[in-house]
């Protein structure tokens, strides 16, 4: 597994969608934090990353499909993956590898955001006067919420050469697992249908920990929904013949 993760990441660092896509996403937090007057905190006058920890899971709708649009879309088109296959590594070995790269570019593009807890740290009155539970349980449920998207990013790019495609369907599953269940869910109101769909919804367990609350059920979601897209692709590069 680690020749590919260690592959993975070399090859993407190798690229300049590497450093457009952090350096696009980066640019977009610093944004909306500091300059957009409806989510900059100091246009709102309070110490507190609500409205950032909200529409960062917006970004990662598009972040996240950029960055594993690549995976198997790229080894299909150059034929390429035959040669990673003749290697002594299982498949589970070579999704897992570009999995875990996946993430840790992820987290690569999110950990440069720890500046700004320090900022408005620093800025509180009295200082750090911040509700560091709910910022870290966010965090928490940011790196969760990658680790689902990396998932089904990986999956739409096992069933396709192109990587357009691959960006298009990834980042619908994304926005479709993160919002589209809790607007569908609206339609039934309280009705069971209804109950369901909004506990399918991944936008319902990531405002669970956003409160600084770490609740079994979240994490039981994330990793179900996680393993669901990484056994799916297992299933596609098993059946299909490269």
């Amino acid at each position: 597994m680690y020749p590919v993760f260690k592959r993975e990441l070399q090859s993407f660092f190798a690229s300049m969608m590497a450093y457009i896509s952090i350096g696009v996403f980066l640019l977009a937090c610093a944004m909306l934090l500091w300059f957009f007057p409806d989510t900059s905190i100091l246009e709102y006058g309070y110490a507190e990353m609500n409205s950032f920890f909200s529409l960062v899971p917006f970004l990662f709708i598009f972040l996240v499909p950029a960055i594993t649009m690549r995976a198997f879309a790229e080894e299909r088109k150059e034929g390429t993956y035959v040669l990673l296959a003749t290697r002594p590594l299982t498949d589970w070995q070579i999704i897992l590898g570009k999995f875990f790269a996946c993430v840790i570019l992820v987290l690569f593009a999110l950990l440069p955001t720890i500046i700004y807890v320090y900022s408005i740290y620093q800025l509180g009155m009295p200082q750090g006067n911040v509700d560091m539970g709910a910022v870290l349980g966010s965090y928490i449920g940011l790196f969760l919420l990658a680790n689902t998207f990396v998932a089904i990013g990986i999956f739409t790019s096992s069933i396709t050469k192109n990587q357009v495609v691959a960006f298009s369907l990834s980042v619908f599953i994304c926005f479709f697992a993160f919002s589209g269940f809790d607007s569908v869910s609206k339609l039934f109101d309280m009705d069971a249908i209804g109950v369901v769909l909004a506990n399918l919804s991944a936008s319902e367990h990531y405002q669970s920990l956003n409160r600084g609350v770490v609740d079994s059920r979240d994490l039981v979601y994330f990793f179900s929904f996680t393993a669901l897209f990484l056994v799916a692709t297992r299933w596609v590069i098993g059946e299909r013949k490269w």
